[in-house]
C-alpha cells in the first residue's frame, strides 16, 4: 500500500504559513508583539515568490532555540487559532486531488518542516491521517531549546517518511509526493510518483529532465498558465461590449453573484452568441469561470475559441465521454470556482425556439445538490438576432443597426435539493421570469421565423 506525502508552505498552501502562525503565537501570548527573528520578513517575502531558500531554513532551525521555556499548551492553542486562517489559504484545487487519493485508499500525509504542534490542528482540520514535521523536546511544559529528534528538511524529511511509512505499512515505491522545494528532492526521489508541485526553477529544472509531471493546484488540471495568468485573464480584455459592435448590450444584476465560493450561474439557450454574452458576465465577476455546453459550441468559429478560453467543459450529446464533464463540473466547484451551465443542452430548433416554456436537463439540479453550490439564473435575450441558427457566423453587418442583447442575472435560488425534475423546472422558471414579457406567450410566426431557427444545410 502507498501513501501520499504533501508539503505545506507553496503547496499545500498558497505562500508561506510562517506568518500566520506567528501572529497566531503573539495572540496566544507565546511570544510577545514585536518580537520576530531578524530579517523574517525579507525572507518571507522572497519565499512567496521564489520559494524556499537557506535563509527560510534557517530561521526555522532558529525557532527551536527561540521557543525555549514557552508554553506547550499554549503553542498548540495557537496552533488552532491559526488553523482556520491556514485551510483557508489551501490552494484551491488541493481538496479535490487528495480526496481523489483517499478514495483511492491512500492514507495522506502532511510532511514539512514546520513544528508539529502548530500544525497539527490545521492537518487534523483538513482530514490527513498523518503528520512527518519537526518535534521540539519537552520538558515539564515546556520547550526546552533543542529538538525532539530531526530537523525535519532535506535528507532529515526523507527518513522521517521513511520511519513513518515503516510504522504504518507503506511502501514508498507505491507511494506518492508532493513538493515545491528542491531541497524536497531526496523524498521525491524515494517515492514511486514524485510530483513537482508549483515547483521552484530548480526543481522544475530537474523535473523535466527527470520527466516527473509538473503540476499546479490552483487552477483546473490541463488549464496552462504565465506567470500567475490563465487564458481567462488575458480573454476579459476581449470579453467587453465593444469588442461586438454589431451588438449592444443591455446587463444587469452581475454584482448580486457571490464573490466567493462555488456558484454555478444557469442560463437559457437562444444562440451561438450566447457564449460571447455570457463571456461578459465572466469578465465582469473577475474570477475564473467554467463553461460547460454542448460540443457544437466549441466547434464553432470564433466562439469556440474563445469558449475554451474560458475554460469550457464540453460536453459530447453522442455520450462518448459520458459523466466525464459532470465531474470536471463538480471538482470546479469543490474548488470554489464559477461553473456557467446551460440547461437545455442545445438551442431549440425550428418551431421548438419559440415555445415560451423553457425545458431543461437535470445537470444543474444535481450539480448544486452534490457540491451545495448556490444557483444563480442568468435571462439571455436577442443573442439570436446577432447570430441566428441558421447562419454559420455572426451578423458582422449589423454594426450599422446593432440589434440588442438583454442579459439578467437573478437572484440566488434556493434548491430543495430532494428532487432534481423539481429543482430543474424551479431554476427554468426562474430564468424565464428574467427574460421579457414577450418571452411569456407564444408568438406569431412566419415560415422564414421558423427557417432562421433551423441550423443551416
Amino acid at each position: 500500500m502507498g501513501a501520499v506525502f504533501v508539503d505545506l508552505d507553496r503547496t499545500l498552501l498558497r505562500g508561506a504559513s510562517g506568518p500566520v502562525l506567528h501572529e497566531a503565537l503573539v495572540e496566544e501570548g507565546v511570544v510577545a508583539p514585536g518580537q520576530r527573528l531578524p530579517g523574517d520578513a525579507i525572507v518571507y517575502g522572497l519565499y512567496e515568490r521564489f520559494g524556499e531558500s537557506l535563509g527560510v531554513i534557517a530561521l526555522a532551525r532558529a525557532a527551536a532555540l527561540a521557543m525555549r521555556g514557552r508554553s506547550v499548551e499554549a503553542t498548540r492553542r495557537a496552533g488552532k487559532r491559526a488553523a482556520e486562517q491556514l485551510a483557508d489559504r489551501v490552494q484551491p484545487w488541493a481538496r479535490q486531488v487528495l480526496e481523489d487519493h483517499r478514495r483511492a485508499g491512500r492514507p495522506v500525509v502532511l510532511a514539512t518542516t514546520s513544528p508539529a504542534d502548530l500544525v497539527e490542528p490545521l492537518a487534523d482540520l483538513l482530514g490527513f491521517d498523518g503528520v512527518v514535521a519537526t518535534r521540539y523536546e519537552v520538558a515539564d511544559g515546556c520547550y526546552t531549546g533543542r529538538l525532539g529528534g530531526r530537523f525535519t528538511w532535506g535528507v532529515a524529511k526523507r527518513a522521517v517518511a521513511l520511519s513513518w511509512a515503516e510504522a504504518h505499512g507503506v511502501d514508498l515505491a507505491d507511494s506518492h509526493a508532493y513538493s515545491d522545494s528542491i531541497y524536497d528532492l531526496p523524498l521525491l526521489s524515494a517515492v514511486g510518483h514524485p510530483h513537482a508541485l508549483n515547483p521552484d526553477p530548480r526543481l522544475a529544472a530537474v523535473a523535466r529532465a527527470r520527466r516527473w509531471p509538473v503540476e499546479r493546484w490552483d487552477r483546473a488540471p490541463g488549464v496552462p498558465s504565465l506567470c500567475g495568468l490563465e487564458p481567462y485573464h488575458v480573454a476579459r480584455l476581449a470579453f467587453r461590449p465593444e469588442a461586438f459592435p454589431y451588438a449592444r448590450f443591455e446587463i444587469t444584476g452581475v454584482t448580486g453573484v457571490p464573490e466567493r465560493g462555488p456558484v454555478v450561474l444557469a442560463a437559457n439557450h437562444r444562440s451561438y452568441f450566447d457564449v460571447a454574452a455570457l463571456g461578459i458576465v465572466a469578465a465582469r465577476l473577475g474570477r475564473p469561470v467554467r463553461f460547460l455546453a454542448k460540443q457544437e459550441v466549441f466547434d464553432a468559429p470564433v466562439v469556440g475559441t474563445l469558449a475554451r478560453s474560458l475554460g469550457g467543459i464540453p460536453v459530447d450529446r453522442s455520450g462518448r465521454r459520458g459523466g466525464e464533464p459532470l465531474a470536471q463540473a463538480v471538482a470546479a466547484l469543490r474548488a470554489g470556482e464559477v461553473v456557467i451551465i446551460l440547461p437545455q443542452g442545445t438551442i431549440p430548433r425550428g418551431e421548438a425556439f419559440f415555445d415560451p416554456v423553457l425545458v431543461g436537463r437535470t445537470g444543474v439540479a444535481r450539480l448544486a445538490a452534490e457540491t451545495g453550490a448556490p444557483v444563480v439564473p442568468v435571462g439571455l435575450w436577442g443573442t439570436e438576432h446577432v447570430w441566428p441558427r441558421s447562419t454559420r457566423l455572426p451578423r458582422f453587418a449589423g454594426v450599422l443597426r446593432p440589434p440588442t442583447v438583454t442579459v439578467r442575472v437573478g437572484r440566488t435560488l434556493e434548491l430543495a435539493g430532494a428532487d432534481a425534475v423539481a429543482d430543474t423546472a424551479a431554476v427554468m422558471a426562474a430564468i424565464t421570469d428574467l427574460l421579457p414579457a414577450e418571452a411569456r406567450s407564444r408568438p406569431q410566426v412566419t415560415a422564414a421565423d421558423v427557417a432562421r431557427a433551423r441550423p443551416p444545410a
